[in-house]
């Protein structure tokens, strides 16, 4: 209830506070144009723990709650790509959750940067879509001694990446403040660096304002764009991933992956694209050789690799992607036949000439559903 009467505190502020604002006389023309400021958000979240798995059976408590604040950035076109996106808005947020669950579950502190893209604009209302990841803090954990809590098998470390999707409906009740409700997905997981690690994901509702001391509604650049060249590349990407074996001791062992693409941009901010990757795991070869399995054959039985399609939204310099895949080959330790990839590109080289077209950092998670397989960090290039 304290979380709720600070809430509704600032809500009072910032409308006492915006409306004065909106009350004030226009500038003359002669004045330069307004620029895009820095915002404050605050959400009020509501939600419950979704049981993803069989294997979930910790109980769950019947509500969730979360604090969401953040720091908010409004695009006005200073950078060409922002025009095509609609003018996004992007920033840094922290959500607090309290999962109601002192003994199993406990708290969550997460900290993420995020991007938002407008969906539809009609009037004063706005529906939008963002997307966030970072890094979060655990304050329970599966463990064996000594605060043994083998009840949590979700949650295996306190440190986890954090990864959070939002909608909202918005209403702009001036250049200074919006309110807004919608839905949203938080998840968090250590990409099985330690086992056991089913994640924690919470579905929510929320309520929200944002408040903007300047404006959230700049005087917008608008430049005529060049046509997009509907460009073919050929990409090749390397990565390595850490995980914890099966085997004597638990070691984390390292996982060596490789794939290649073909991609065709369909415009200035979407790629699509098919390949072929591989992935060599030692854990699974440590697995084997503690327990004896495919004496002679372990390597062999320690690779795998499937045929993936997918979609890569482009953000500036930051590439979103998402992919499916099916396997054509699969270690001793096998999944589901289909495996899901996503996570983001930096591009530290993109050009439209020369044989080489991009250079980028990756970091990406393989999934099976809603269950983590390994996180993955590597570099690309593309002809």
């Amino acid at each position: 209830m304290a979380m709720f009467r600070y809430f509704l505190t600032l809500i009072s502020v910032c409308v006492v506070t915006g409306v004065y604002a909106g009350d004030t006389v226009s500038a003359p023309a002669s004045l330069p144009p307004r620029k895009g400021g820095v915002g404050l958000e605050v959400n009020l979240i509501s939600g419950r723990i979704i049981r993803h798995s069989a294997s979930f059976t910790a109980p769950v408590p019947a509500m969730s709650y979360a604090l969401d604040v953040n720091i908010v950035w409004q695009s006005y076109g200073q950078k060409p790509w922002q025009q095509p996106l609609g003018y996004p808005l992007y920033g840094a947020g922290i959500t607090l959750t309290d999962y109601r669950s002192p003994r199993i579950f406990g708290k969550c502190a997460g900290i993420y940067p995020y991007v938002q893209i407008p969906l539809v604009r009609v009037g004063q209302f706005e529906w939008t879509f963002r997307f966030g990841v970072g890094v979060a803090y655990v304050t329970k954990r599966y463990s064996l001694g000594p605060d043994i809590d083998t009840i949590n098998t979700a949650v295996s470390t306190h440190v986890n990446a954090f990864a959070c999707l939002y909608t909202d409906l918005r209403y702009r009740l001036n250049e200074q403040l919006d309110l807004q409700a919608g839905g949203n997905l938080t998840h968090i997981s250590n990409a099985l660096y330690r086992e056991p690690n089913l994640g924690v994901n919470m579905v929510g509702a929320h309520v929200g304002i944002r408040y903007f001391p300047g404006t959230s509604s700049p005087d917008r650049i608008m430049r005529k764009m060049p046509p997009v060249r509907k460009r073919w590349l050929a990409e090749a990407r390397v990565g390595i991933s850490h995980k914890e074996a099966r085997a004597e001791g638990s070691p984390v062992k390292a996982a060596y992956i490789g794939a290649l693409s073909v991609s065709r941009r369909v415009n200035g901010h979407n790629k699509v694209f098919a390949g072929i990757d591989a992935a060599y795991h030692k854990d699974v070869l440590a697995f084997l050789i503690n327990y004896g399995i495919e004496i002679g054959h372990e390597k062999k039985h320690s690779w795998d690799g499937g045929f993936f399609v997918g979609d890569e939204f482009i953000v500036g310099r930051l590439g979103l992607m998402a992919a499916v895949g099916v396997y054509y080959r699969q270690t001793f330790l096998d999944f589901d036949p289909i495996y899901q990839r996503m996570g983001g590109k930096y591009y530290i080289l993109t050009r439209e000439r020369g044989p080489v077209k991009e250079l980028f950092l990756s970091a990406l998670l393989n999934t099976h559903g809603v269950v983590a397989e390994y996180a993955e960090f590597g570099m690309g290039v593309s002809f």
